[in-house]
């Protein structure tokens, strides 16, 4: 599974980075600290998954989810933010993230989000659930 990470913080896309190097499925193909190296970055790179900030230098972490949805719409999206106010919660799910992760209360659980997103993909109608 290729991973692009999209956060301002240089901190959090090395702890990013530390947590999905555990991972034995994941790889991690590229980061960006803003919009515009997200937007190339996710272009040139197509990865599996992104995980994203809302709040950006240059643009919202949910103008990007929206164009991703529209120009690669079997991307998967984690949104993982420190600004989880609910109505940025329901735009994300509008706009169709597959998780959206608060950063101070549940970053430990990016580890299972991002094994349930691998798990998904490798099903098959044959060898899905029944």
């Amino acid at each position: 599974m290729k991973i692009f990470i999209v956060d301002d913080s240089i901190l959090i896309r090395e702890r990013l980075s530390g947590v999905i190097h555990e991972l034995p499925f994941a790889e991690i193909v590229g980061h960006a600290g803003d919009m515009q190296q997200a937007l190339e970055g996710i272009e040139r790179l197509r990865p599996d998954v992104v995980l994203l900030d809302i709040r950006l230098p240059g643009g919202s972490g949910l103008d990007i989810l929206q164009t991703i949805r529209a120009s690669y719409p079997g991307m998967k999206v984690v949104i993982l933010t420190n600004y989880s106010f609910p109505q940025y919660r329901e735009r994300a799910v509008e706009l169709g993230a597959d998780a959206f992760l608060e950063k101070a209360l549940e970053f430990e659980k990016i580890m299972g989000v991002l094994e349930k997103l691998n798990s998904l993909s490798h099903r098959s109608p044959t060898n899905g659930p029944t």
